[in-house]
């Protein structure tokens, strides 16, 4: 999980809902998570946060909250050309996600 200090300040955020694919498990996502966080968000200066959120019947969320809506989506597009957040892509049933991006106005 990434949580800065100013993440009060956030305009941005990223919020994609989905399932794991069959077989996979929640450590394993959970384990990927920090992982990405680590290696790649982590160097991300303009995000304020990122955590994973669970609810019922195996949905879970990915939330991301950047400085703007437009660093939130810039960031979400450099996912697809990280090896680490593609190995965290792979545990998701693709089918199943539901992403969308948001601006904060009050």
């Amino acid at each position: 999980m990434i949580f800065q200090e100013n993440t009060f300040e956030f305009v941005g955020f990223e919020f994609a809902v989905f399932q794991l694919k069959k077989g996979v498990v929640e450590e394993q996502l959970l384990a990927l998570s920090k992982e990405v966080d680590d290696k790649f968000l982590s160097n991300e200066n303009e995000l304020l946060s990122h955590f994973l959120l669970k609810g019922k019947d195996g949905k879970y969320a990915d939330v991301a909250i950047a400085t703007t809506q437009a660093k939130a989506e810039e960031i979400c597009r450099l996912w697809l050309h990280n090896d680490v957040a593609q190995r965290y892509l792979d545990l998701l049933d693709h089918d199943s996600v539901d992403m969308s991006f948001w601006s904060r106005i009050s």
